[in-house]
């Protein structure tokens, strides 16, 4: 049975942006989208830029794809499947997660 991890307080987050958790060994970047309260758990690896980075690349979208864009080689991920637009080989593991009163939890395995 899987069950929900609380990783940080809604006011942790500020819109549009990323940041950086360590969960059960794993950085996680956790993205905000203030305009639709959408939340978004990808791994914080790059493996195009080979580093632990994504938290801190800049979030957007393309059309209506959710992507974070990779602060090394600006690389577009898509938030909610993990793949890599412009190199699909690529693929992000992505994290359930929810807000829950406030909390923001990610459902551990």
């Amino acid at each position: 049975m899987s069950q929900w991890k609380t990783i940080c307080s809604e006011s942790d987050l500020t819109p549009n942006t990323g940041v950086c958790a360590l969960v059960d060994g794993e950085q996680v970047a956790v993205f905000y989208c203030g305009k639709t309260k959408s939340l978004f758990a990808v791994s914080n690896y790059d493996p195009i830029g080979k580093a632990y980075v994504l938290s801190r690349g800049i979030m957007g979208s393309l059309g209506d794809v959710p992507v974070v864009a990779s602060p090394l080689y600006k690389q577009h991920f898509n938030l909610q499947t993990g793949e890599c637009l412009e190199e699909p080989e690529h693929t992000l593991k992505t994290y359930p997660i929810r807000n829950e009163a406030g909390e923001i939890q990610l459902q551990a395995a």
